[in-house]
C-alpha cells in the first residue's frame, strides 16, 4: 500500500493566540511544516478551504483569527507525527519552536 492510498491523519487545535494565525505563528507554523515530507494542509473548516502549510505566503493570506479551530491534516509517511507536531504547536500557543 503506497502512502498516497493511506487515508491522511488529521488533528485540530484552538487557537489562542492573541494575534490569531498571523506573522510569528506562521512563520514557526510553516517552518515546523517544512521539517516533514508529508504533505500538510490546515485550514478554519473541517470543509476547507485547505491551505499548503508549508507555504508562509498561502498560510499569511488566510488570516485564521483567535478563538478559531484550526484543523491539519497529512499524507505521507510522517503523517501522524506532522498533524502531532503542528497540533501541538497550536496547543501550546506557539510556544514549542523559534521562528
Amino acid at each position: 500500500m503506497t502512502t498516497a492510498s493511506l487515508p491522511p491523519a488529521t488533528g485540530s487545535a484552538l487557537l489562542v493566540h492573541e494575534a490569531g494565525l498571523h506573522a510569528r505563528p506562521c512563520v514557526k507554523l510553516t517552518k515546523l511544516a517544512k521539517t516533514f515530507s508529508a504533505r500538510i494542509e490546515i485550514a478554519a473548516s473541517n470543509e476547507g478551504p485547505w491551505i499548503d502549510a508549508k507555504s508562509i505566503v498561502k498560510v499569511m493570506a488566510v488570516k485564521i483569527p483567535k478563538d478559531t479551530i484550526l484543523h491539519v491534516r497529512a499524507i505521507g509517511a510522517d503523517a501522524d507525527a506532522a498533524v502531532r507536531a503542528l497540533v501541538g504547536l497550536v496547543e501550546t500557543d506557539f510556544e514549542g519552536l523559534v521562528a
